[in-house]
């Protein structure tokens, strides 16, 4: 049990280190981590997390962290209590190495804020959030396997990520509700929880 919790901290820990650009930029990170590394859960699996994790209060890469440090103590056999005990270390972890980097940021920010290579690395950054973003949403949606000895990957759609057209017809409807008509997110996920519902 104390071998597993320890992993479980030292993979969001390292999580946590290397992320940037707040909770979405961390999906990408935890699924290759989780589903690809230690196989602790499957893609499916992960993109349920996913979809709870969204739709639920708080930021969605801490809310992550804690339903997948329940899921993986409670696939392995442990008991509740236990389970809650792994939900508690993958989201210390997470947010452990923001509020080291962040106090030590916090003592130089004022000597250098104003420094443009400074200012150059900060706006570096922000095309790097947006694709670690746009890459979570692709390795959500398709299996990419590197063979040896290939030049290309085979590339496959994560089918139990799109059951039916209805599912695409639902994305759609939340993307020209967010993108054209400005709608509020709560209520986007409020009526695709409610439709998936009603649908499915």
């Amino acid at each position: 049990m104390i071998g597993l919790l320890l992993q479980i901290f030292a993979a969001f820990f390292f999580i946590g280190i290397f992320n940037f650009g707040g909770g979405g930029a961390m999906i990408s990170l935890i699924q290759d981590s989780i589903v690809n590394t230690h196989h602790w859960m499957d893609a499916e699996a992960f993109t349920d997390i996913i979809a709870i994790s969204q739709t639920t209060p708080g930021p969605i890469g801490i809310n992550c962290a804690t339903y997948v440090g329940y899921e993986v103590m409670h696939a392995a056999g442990y008991s509740n209590a236990v389970a809650v005990a792994g939900s508690t270390a993958a989201t210390l972890a997470v947010v452990l190495p923001s509020f080291i980097i962040f106090f030590l940021l916090m003592r130089v920010f004022n000597h250098f804020h104003n420094d443009p290579r400074f200012v150059t690395v900060m706006s570096a950054l922000k095309p790097a959030t947006a694709g670690l973003i746009g890459a979570a949403a692709l390795i959500l949606s398709f299996n990419i396997d590197w063979q040896a000895g290939s030049l290309l990957p085979q590339v496959e759609l994560v089918k139990s990520n799109f059951p039916d057209w209805k599912s695409g017809l639902l994305f759609a409807g939340a993307f020209v509700a967010t993108y054209n008509f400005k709608a509020n997110p709560i209520w986007v996920i409020l009526a695709g929880g409610v439709l998936g519902l009603i649908i499915y």
